[in-house]
């Protein structure tokens, strides 16, 4: 088993300077994506992409925000088209939230373009083995944002 580093060994020193990193990226890709929608908006309409229809309740949990916040989102994101309401087909004091077409359009859009942005960054600024080195490191930042 390996062991874990203590915090003096530097591990402070590297969060801070992954968080720094993982901003910076996330403004560049979200400077390719356009404004217009919220972090908060379009993590509630990926997550509806990924796993379907689902009830605020569980969005809420899922994103680990108070479902009053949650039901905010919701209300804003139907306002604009992205996403309806429809009652639960077995429980019908609950509604189901789901994505529109236009709602599915803009998520697909988003990440083809952050997908895009990110691929031009590393082969513009990376070298064959810092790439090597990154794709080696990318299960173990998805290691650490899972739940």
């Amino acid at each position: 088993m390996t062991s874990r580093p203590e915090p003096h060994d530097g591990v402070h020193d590297i969060a801070e300077e992954l968080q720094m990193a993982v901003g910076m990226l996330v403004r560049q890709v979200r400077a390719a994506t356009g404004g217009g929608i919220s972090l908060s908006q379009m993590s509630v309409l990926k997550r509806l992409d990924r796993l379907g229809s689902a009830t605020a309740a569980d969005l809420a949990r899922a994103e680990k925000i108070r479902p009053q916040s949650l039901i905010a989102t919701v209300n804003s994101l139907r306002a604009e088209g992205y996403v309806t309401r429809a009652p639960h087909p077995t429980d019908g004091r609950r509604l189901l939230v789901s994505l529109t077409d236009r709602g599915r359009a803009l998520v697909r859009e988003r990440r083809e373009a952050g997908h895009g942005r990110i691929a031009e960054l590393m082969a513009g600024r990376l070298s064959a083995e810092e790439l090597r080195l990154l794709a080696e490191a990318v299960p173990l930042l998805r290691r650490l944002a899972e739940d």
